[in-house]
């Protein structure tokens, strides 16, 4: 008979920078565990009562002291701190020129010592300038097109100096709130069907950073992305369908643009996943906003 697995340990003490949506949910399920949660924004109204909020805007040198944690993650989107909605939110601010790696610098000369274990959210985006269709994986060299993602990276390295952070790339994050291809499916709005895709549900990504606050040894890089990449294509005709509209117009010339990306390490890191096609997630997310319970198909 197999001895049961070990729990797995829960840090005392973590702080979320940068706690939008993505943030929110995961110190909600750390403090249903018992943990204690700091949660550090430049605005802090409207954070569950159970967190301890830090009102800090990192783009300054940080004059209040911070708490020593045993673990933190780190939400900052290039758009830097947050004065609301941070990484994880439906209506983040667009991408402008700002001191995001700067914002690293002053997190890192605040803290008291770095955390045993810190993860960075950063995204796939890294890797949008891949051209060929194959499968990439985390040993695929980034690629960053644009200012965005080329700021990305350069947090990705300086974080991984100062803080020797674990690296997490989400793809497309969607999930209750997060439903812009409903609303382009309901407006009909021109979509490019060829291009290639990936996402992860909301409710896998939280599982994802819980898993690695709280595994023994994490992966040191991992891609967030479920096990259907898909042209936009499919995706928005199932939509449709599941919406009951026609579904929207393409655009003309078709592009085989973005990326496909490999969801193994993932995989084998939770286990399971939720969601792991896309079939799944906008099943159930279409179901919920219908009020017909699952959505999922067999």
């Amino acid at each position: 008979m197999p001895l049961p697995s070990p729990s797995p340990r829960v840090p005392n003490r973590t702080l979320l920078v940068g706690c939008g949506v993505l943030g929110t949910r995961l110190g909600e399920r750390l403090t249903a565990d018992g943990g204690e949660v700091f949660a550090l924004r430049r605005t802090t109204a409207g954070l569950p009562a159970a967190f301890t909020a830090l009102p800090v805007d990192l783009q300054a040198p940080v004059r209040t002291a911070l708490p020593a944690v045993d673990a933190m993650v780190i939400t900052l989107p290039p758009g830097g701190p947050v004065s609301g909605p941070a990484l994880g939110s439906a209506s983040a601010r667009p991408w402008h020129d700002d001191g995001y790696l700067a914002s690293l610098r002053n997190l890192a000369a605040a803290l008291p010592q770095v955390p045993p274990r810190v993860v960075l959210v950063s995204s796939t985006r890294v890797l949008g300038g891949h051209t060929h269709g194959r499968p990439l994986t985390e040993l695929d060299a980034p690629a960053p097109v644009g200012p965005r993602a080329a700021t990305l990276l350069e947090g990705e390295r300086l974080a991984t100096k100062l803080f020797n952070a674990h690296l997490l790339r989400p793809a497309g994050i969607y999930g209750p709130g997060r439903e812009m291809l409903l609303r382009k499916a309901l407006e009909g709005a021109p979509v490019q069907y060829a291009r290639r895709t990936n996402r992860i549900h909301e409710d896998d990504l939280v599982r994802t950073l819980h898993a690695l606050l709280t595994a023994e040894e994490p992966p040191r890089l991992l891609h967030a992305v479920d096990q259907s990449p898909a042209p936009l294509g499919e995706v928005i005709t199932f939509i449709a369908h599941r919406l009951g509209v026609p579904p929207p117009p393409a655009v003309e010339p078709e592009e085989e643009t973005g990326t496909v990306l490999d969801g193994t390490q993932l995989l084998k890191f939770l286990g399971t996943l939720e969601h792991p096609t896309f079939q799944s997630g906008y099943g159930d997310l279409i179901a919920a906003r219908n009020g017909t319970g699952s959505g999922q198909q067999s």
